[in-house]
């Protein structure tokens, strides 16, 4: 699911589908981080013994400050013909453009919704 206007989500719709490898983030935390994009846990089968999130908190993209620095992450980019998809191609370019500081984003943390 993806419903923010950072720098190049824009071009997803709210919600999609797409193949690929997913990674479960052990120690994120939404009260320092932005997350941008997530699974929709209601559509996971969360039985079986690789899922280790207890709380359906599944993030996908998202982005942060350390100190000075800006810090943007995607699990997405496994599947090779993924990055043939102008929507990919548009959230990586405009993650880059925020990171170097010319574009601006509200990367203000925001709870799971409900």
């Amino acid at each position: 699911m993806c419903t923010e206007t950072f720098p190049g989500m824009e071009k997803y719709p709210e919600t999609f589908t797409i193949r690929d490898e997913i990674y479960q983030m052990k120690n994120y935390s939404r009260e320092n981080t932005r997350v941008l994009m997530r699974l929709d846990a209601g559509k996971l089968d969360l039985s079986g013994p690789k899922v280790h999130r207890q709380d359906g908190d599944f993030a996908v993209s998202w982005a942060k400050r350390y100190g000075k620095g800006r810090v943007f992450y995607s699990t997405l980019g496994h599947v090779t013909e993924n990055w043939d998809r102008s929507d990919m191609q548009a959230m990586y370019v405009g993650a880059i453009k925020w990171a170097l500081g010319l574009v601006e984003a509200d990367i203000t943390p925001r709870p799971l919704p409900q």
